[in-house]
């Protein structure tokens, strides 16, 4: 492939430049904030984007922020690719050993949040723009590179930038897995409500939960009038791999914590989910009640363990993008009331209305909420451009490169002929919307190099 020696060159003189600017970008805690006139998901999300853009300009490049929601960087004129990326990221969540926001090098691995998604790849992808100009690699069209501030709460950013702006005809965003991402199964969020007025409430107060896609690690819960003795009696189910706790405080009251495993919420299978055991061991303590009903119906709903929303009567499934699947991941509940939060994947095979329409039903008579709902995303795996993606991760790699279908949803689900291209590679566990998230040095370097590689090849 013309140029991969050079490009491989150049992006390997440039590795500490490369991390040192990255290390900036993760000191950013660019979680989203509070809306504000000038900062629309907070403070922290536009200081990333405003340093990111910085960054571009000092590197010769032209730039264009649209009214803070995200930004372009311009390699050239007449762009006719586009890679989009993000620079917010979940919240932290329990289990770190190093500071989420101060990237740790261990010589091989890079620690911190945002460091595989999505933090690492717009920088690689921005060094990518750098090894093209900079090498004077001829190019017949432009390419951009879009960032964005509100991926992981609803990509509000990049509707309101392809409403002010015209996305390249052909995008890819480094968002997802290697080699391409193609098809994409359809997401709904869904909330549930209860109210208790009995008066017969023993919890207190429970919380699980920060990011409704991720599989809660840890969950917590505070009850009245309820022995330590007899919650230890009643506990008649082992949980491999989940730590339970609790103990009894000056005010005699019982707290009970369940530490499980992380996971994103297209693979729970993959997690252990803090929240339904915790809901698991506390109902035969509960006695009897409207907040002990709410607890057996949502235990019956979501037993611990279940990701297919059998339960829920949801389950589907299809050959080409697999099977549903569903998590209970935040909740707060106290003597009141509880409202949770949902996140399923659904494969091309139902359709948006379908799931809820079974799950609003299901889950009768607790109130339930369709909080946003989108169709699956397919990309045809013959298309030009997906075929010359697929090359360039055969000449970098070695390895076979084919199309993937998935449950997660990647930043071009909404965009017409859309893929993900990286930034994670086969085999490797990046801890993703997790504690200790990280990317290897070595994947850095390539996700560099093959977005160069993909621009020369698609602009070239």
């Amino acid at each position: 492939m013309q140029y991969r020696n050079e490009i491989r060159a150049w992006i390997r003189s440039h590795e500490k430049d490369m991390i040192a600017d990255l290390e900036k970008l993760i000191a950013v805690p660019s979680v989203m904030g509070a809306s504000q006139e000038r900062a629309p998901f907070g403070e922290q999300p536009l200081a990333a984007l405003q340093l990111m853009l910085e960054k571009a300009e000092n590197y010769g490049f032209s730039t264009d922020n649209c009214d803070n929601y995200a930004g372009c960087i311009r390699l050239g004129d007449k762009a006719e690719l586009g890679i989009l990326a993000h620079l917010d990221v979940v919240p932290v969540g329990e289990g770190w050993k190093h500071d989420p926001f101060r990237m740790t090098d261990d010589g091989e691995k890079l620690i911190g949040r945002g460091t595989s998604d999505d933090k690492g790849p717009a920088v690689a992808a921005l060094y990518a723009m750098r090894a093209v100009k900079e090498l004077g690699i001829p190019l017949q069209s432009g390419a951009e590179l879009i960032v964005g501030t509100d991926e992981e709460n609803g990509s509000a950013d990049l509707a309101y930038y392809t409403a002010h702006r015209t996305l390249p005809p052909q995008v890819f965003t480094p968002d997802g897995d290697y080699p391409v991402i193609n098809l994409e199964k359809g997401m709904a969020r869904l909330e549930l409500h209860s109210d208790f007025s009995d008066g017969k409430s023993k919890i207190v107060k429970l919380r699980a939960g920060e990011a409704v896609n991720a599989v809660p690690a840890f969950a917590e819960a505070t009850l009245r009038g309820v022995e330590i003795e007899d919650f230890l009696a009643s506990r008649q189910t082992d949980y491999p791999g989940v730590a339970i706790g609790c103990h009894v405080d000056d005010s005699d009251l019982l707290h009970v914590t369940v530490d499980g495993k992380n996971a994103h919420a297209s693979t729970p299978e993959l997690g252990k989910n803090a929240l339904t055991c915790l809901l698991e061991i506390l109902l035969p303590v509960l006695g009897d009640g409207a907040q002990a009903d709410a607890v057996r119906k949502l235990t019956a709903l979501f037993p611990y363990g279940e990701t297919d929303g059998a339960s829920c009567g949801v389950a589907a499934s299809d050959e080409i993008s697999g099977a549903l699947t569903m998590l209970m991941s935040v909740m707060r509940m106290d003597e009141s009331q509880f409202t949770a939060k949902c996140d399923t994947r659904f494969p091309v095979c139902v359709t948006g209305e379908e799931v809820s329409s079974k799950f609003t039903a299901a889950v009768s008579p607790l109130e339930a909420k369709v909080l946003m709902c989108d169709e699956p995303h397919h990309t045809d795996e013959n298309s030009p451009f997906v075929q010359a993606l697929l090359r360039v991760y055969e000449e970098v790699t070695g390895e076979k490169g084919e199309c993937l279908a998935i449950g997660g949803g990647t930043y071009v689900h909404h965009i017409e002929g859309g893929v993900a291209f990286g930034a994670t590679f086969p085999g490797t566990d990046v801890h993703m919307h997790g504690a200790e998230e990280f990317i290897l040095r070595e994947h850095l370097l390539l996700d560099a190099e093959m977005m160069a590689l993909a621009i020369t090849e698609i602009c070239g």
